[in-house]
């Protein structure tokens, strides 16, 4: 079936309020909760169309938001393609815009040319001083950014949008070689995805919120 992801956005002081061992459970429970309505299968269970929101009912008010991507079916392939595709076109875009859709996405999914980018903040959700590749500091996490990094990766995106648009020859010419396969294979697809990457990060941002990202 392949990885799936789930982008959700949550109140950070919310979450501080437990050590930083228990805010991913805390996370998860609050996200599973019958109250929510998230899981709700009936008719009445509103759902959130691509490119928009999903929030949880309850008495406590909204703690976190879920966004549903477009064009992705809830699968990290998407994801995980852009990543490539800018691999292969990124040596041919004007340096700016490489410099900051290099730290865009190297702070979301793409592992970098090395394959060892970092897409969480693990003191976030661990204890300090745990190994970095201990599987249980944060099982099922694809993405993990406290607001201090949203701020940036923010104000990164608003920097690369006015400029993304002159990628789109390049990108469509260069993006299917060598990787004839795979998904978000024209400009359209990549721009769509950043495009809603953006809209995750300026939401958190203006609630001081964090990302999370989750293979459930």
């Amino acid at each position: 079936m392949g990885l799936d992801i789930t982008v959700l956005i949550a109140d950070s002081s919310w979450l501080e309020e437990a050590p930083p061992r228990e805010r991913l459970p805390r996370l998860r429970d609050a996200w599973y909760a019958d109250e929510t309505g998230l899981w709700d299968v009936g008719p009445e269970a509103a759902r959130a169309v691509e490119g928009g929101w999903e929030w949880p009912r309850g008495t406590g008010g909204p703690r976190f938001g879920i966004y549903e991507f477009r064009g992705t079916l809830g699968s990290f392939k998407a994801h995980f393609w852009a990543g490539e595709r800018w691999e292969a076109v990124r040596e041919h875009a004007d340096p700016v815009l490489r410099s900051e859709v290099d730290a865009l996405l190297l702070g979301l999914v793409w592992n970098g040319r090395d394959g060892e980018a970092e897409h969480t903040d693990p003191e976030f959700f661990a204890d300090p001083g745990r190994p970095r590749d201990d599987p249980a500091v944060l099982p099922g996490v694809l993405l993990a950014r406290s607001p201090d990094s949203v701020r940036r990766l923010a104000a990164t995106w608003e920097r690369a949008r006015p400029l993304l648009g002159g990628l789109r020859e390049t990108f469509d010419t260069l993006s299917t070689k060598p990787h004839g396969g795979g998904w978000v294979r024209a400009f359209d697809e990549f721009a769509v995805l950043l495009e809603d990457w953006g809209r995750v990060l300026a939401e958190a941002d203006r609630r001081g919120w964090c990302v999370v990202g989750l293979s459930e």
